[in-house]
């Protein structure tokens, strides 16, 4: 029969923050009133996302690291960037070579900064799971000391130190979001506010396109999801292990998802109303308190846990925030065939103060009469309930129009 795995306590969540003192930055919790005004109640956020490395990882890979032996001079991991990244700092201020799995489609700037930190990276895979088991196989190989991002006790005391600052910095707080992947955040913030702030609401939040957690809390075993789909790839986790999942059944509240475009909406409202830019992994708890799925009206904390994302996908994301925000809209209208058609159908959004982000009007292959023309609008609204406005006002001046 399988042990049941030993929790962490308070005393090594302790012992690790005293090792951590003058490695980390502080992130003092921050009160937002744009958020509270927007979720309805006090929402404080933990700014994990300007830590070093740009995310809490740091805190759990130093830990790991520091108490490697001298002779253990080869540390192994794998990451889609944020432990990656934590991985490497580690091992060059300990005086450790690193070499870092990463999947194929890594964004390129967690893989220039891992490489920048010091490791020698290796892409391969599509999901952070089967770097994992290639990266294990390696380092046993070739006498490496393998780091995992969240399946070890130290790594998870190391991530518990955020919690500590939790309790100490948000005395008022009554529940606290925290992102999940494999776990480890969860499993520390978890241990060390029940140890400080039993009265705490501890949440975990994962994104629904890789639902692992809430999978295997229901099945009380490690559950692999059949596919893992998510903008937020850096909690994109197909089975949390053993450890943390005791862990989230003796100390957590709940594990909630959010979708993708709950993620957009909360990233696009960081960045609009916070000025923060983070990371899609790091805004679920946001996403959670925006759509209503955090029971109560007490203050809440969001942990925002990363900050890396590559500039380009952050366009993207952008777009899909405010497509989700209900920002845009592409109709379908068909117009008479005759000078003028265009122009008028036009300039009537233009009238009523719409952007215009692209219009295209098409005769060949699609169904109109002979004498009807296809016209495609790409418009700037404020929100849903402007998009039927806009629909409403355009049928009734007689145009046919659907929505894309």
């Amino acid at each position: 029969m399988t042990a049941e795995p030993t929790l962490v306590d308070i005393s090594e969540i302790e012992h690790a923050r005293a090792g951590l003192r003058g490695v980390l930055r502080p992130t003092p919790v921050e009160p937002s009133g744009a958020l509270s005004d927007r979720c309805g109640r006090q929402v404080l956020v933990k700014p994990e996302h300007r830590q070093r490395t740009g995310s809490f990882k740091i805190r759990g890979a130093y830990h790991l690291i520091s108490h490697l032996g001298p002779s253990d001079d080869l540390v192994v991991a794998a990451s889609a960037g944020n432990h990656a990244q934590g991985v490497a700092l580690a091992a060059s201020l300990l005086g450790k070579r690193s070499v870092i799995f990463m999947p194929a489609a890594a964004p390129l700037p967690k893989v220039q900064a891992t490489k920048a930190y010091g490791a020698e990276i290796r892409l391969g895979h599509v999901l952070v799971d089967d770097c994992i088991t290639e990266a294990r196989s390696w380092a046993a190989e070739h006498g490496g000391v393998f780091v995992p991002p969240f399946d070890h006790p130290a790594v998870i005391a190391g991530q518990g130190t955020l919690g500590l600052e939790l309790a100490e910095e948000a005395p008022e707080a009554g529940v606290v979001l925290v992102p999940v992947g494999g776990g480890g955040l969860l499993a520390g913030v978890a241990a060390a506010l029940r140890a400080r702030r039993p009265d705490v609401r501890v949440i975990g939040v994962e994104a629904a396109g890789a639902a692992s957690m809430r999978a295997s809390l229901d099945a009380f075993a490690p559950t692999q999801v059949a596919e893992v789909r998510t903008i937020a790839d850096g909690i994109a986790i197909k089975s949390p292990s053993a450890l943390t999942l005791a862990h989230a059944q003796a100390l957590v509240d709940d594990v909630i998802s959010v979708t993708d475009d709950e993620i957009g909406r909360a990233l696009l409202l960081l960045i609009e109303r916070s000025k923060q830019v983070v990371e899609p992994a790091g805004a679920v708890g946001l996403a959670a308190l925006m759509a209503g799925k955090v029971a109560g009206n007490d203050p809440a904390v969001a942990i925002l846990s990363g900050g890396n994302v590559d500039p380009l996908v952050l366009g993207r994301l952008i777009e899909h925030g405010l497509t989700a925000a209900g920002r845009y809209l592409r109709l379908r209208a068909v117009v008479k065939d005759r000078p003028g058609a265009l122009e008028a159908i036009v300039s009537m959004v233009a009238g009523a103060g719409l952007n215009i982000l692209d219009v295209a009007h098409h005769r060949e292959g699609v169904r109109v009469s002979v004498d009807e023309v296809e016209v495609s609008l790409t418009l700037e609204t404020r929100d849903p309930a402007h998009r039927l406005e806009v629909m409403d006002a355009l049928r009734s001046e007689g145009y046919p129009v659907e929505q894309l």
